[in-house]
Formats: C-alpha cells, sequence, structure tokens
C-alpha cells in the first residue's frame, strides 16, 4: 500500500510540474509576439511565442531533419538580409514553399551541372521573403528535442551559434493541457492527503 501511495504521489508531482510549466507558458504568451528580425538578433527573445516579420529563408544553408527523400521538416537559417554572413535565428519548418525546392535541388537532381542551373533559376526561392511564426524551443521539456536537432545540424556542417533562437513554426502554447495536468494532479494528491488520514482499520 505504502508503495502503491509512493507511485501516485511522485506521478502527482510530475503532473503539476508538467502541467505548470504548460500553463505558465500560456499566461505568459496569451497571442504571439510581433517582433522584426532585425530587434531579435539585436536583442533577443523576450517571450516564447513570436511572429518573426522581415527576414528571409537562406535555404541553399538548410538541412533535413530525415536525411531522405521523405522529408519531415528542415532547419532553415532565418536571417535580416539575403547576403548576410552567419545568423541569429534557426527555424524547424514544415512549410511546402521551402520544402518542395530544398526536395528538388537535393533529391531529384543528379549533377552538379543541373544542381548549378536549378539554384541559378530558382535563387529567389532559395532566399525568399519569410515570416515564420512559432514558440522557442527551450526548456527542460523540450531540451531533448532541441539537443537533438543541434547535434544533427552540426553533423551536417552547420555552423551554429551558441546562443541560437531556435523557433518551432506552427506551434503553439497549448491552451488547455496545462490546466488539465494541474486538475489531475489536485485530485490525486487530495486522494493521498484522505488516504494517509483514514485510520488503518478502516483499510483492513
Amino acid at each position: 500500500m505504502k508503495r502503491f501511495r509512493f507511485t501516485l504521489l511522485a506521478i502527482c508531482l510530475v503532473l503539476l510540474y508538467l502541467g505548470w510549466t504548460d500553463a505558465s507558458l500560456f499566461l505568459r504568451n496569451p497571442s504571439p509576439q510581433v517582433v522584426s528580425i532585425e530587434e531579435l538578433e539585436r536583442q533577443g527573445a523576450s517571450r516564447e511565442w513570436l511572429d518573426i516579420r522581415g527576414g528571409f529563408a537562406d535555404l541553399k544553408q538548410a538541412i533535413s531533419t530525415s536525411g531522405s527523400v521523405e522529408l519531415d521538416a528542415l532547419l532553415v537559417p532565418l536571417k535580416s538580409h539575403p547576403d548576410q554572413e552567419g545568423f541569429k535565428v534557426l527555424v524547424e519548418t514544415r512549410d511546402p514553399r521551402l520544402m518542395e525546392p530544398f526536395k528538388t535541388y537535393h533529391f531529384k537532381i543528379d549533377t552538379v551541372f543541373e544542381k548549378e542551373t536549378f539554384l541559378a533559376e530558382n535563387l529567389d526561392k532559395f532566399t525568399q521573403k519569410w515570416s515564420p511564426s512559432g514558440t522557442l524551443i527551450e526548456g527542460i521539456i523540450a531540451s531533448g528535442n532541441r539537443d537533438k536537432l543541434m547535434e544533427l545540424a552540426q553533423q551536417l556542417g552547420m555552423q551554429v551559434p551558441e546562443d541560437v533562437i531556435f523557433l518551432s513554426e506552427g506551434k503553439q502554447p497549448a491552451s488547455v493541457r496545462g490546466f488539465l495536468f494541474i486538475g489531475v494532479a489536485v485530485l490525486g494528491l487530495a486522494k493521498l492527503i484522505f488516504r494517509w488520514k483514514t485510520p488503518k482499520s478502516s483499510e483492513q
């Protein structure tokens, strides 16, 4: 019985932590913060849910998260100017406007000459204007996914700065899940307190 109680206590505490993390993220970000790419590069992110304006996608430096023709997502540097050296913002995206030219260039063309010709004819697609919206990949819960993506980027030769701002496009703070987790955790803790206060005779 004691083992069950301690197991339930551990589950409730984990749910309480996860719920608080989600709920506090939602309360800090009721709507996306509109920010220019220049301001973001200069001052960093003050909130987690961002709508970035005025940037350019650098598809020439982008990498696939799957490494195969069946693309799952891309990691694309976002810059304030197409000719900018280096980058401060990296976006995980599934935007078909970016994935299609990337897929054609890397997986549907065989020769170097054909690749160079395709790139020259479609340069506007590889440096197109882009205003992604999403949430930052950070914190304890998302750190595992962030670390895997960063390791993949480094393995494929992408020069990622240590202070990179890592955004997951399309992702929004969960509006209900955190409060649901907190509610379940509180109910579980209340049940534990009630059972601990119950006389032993009533449990026999």
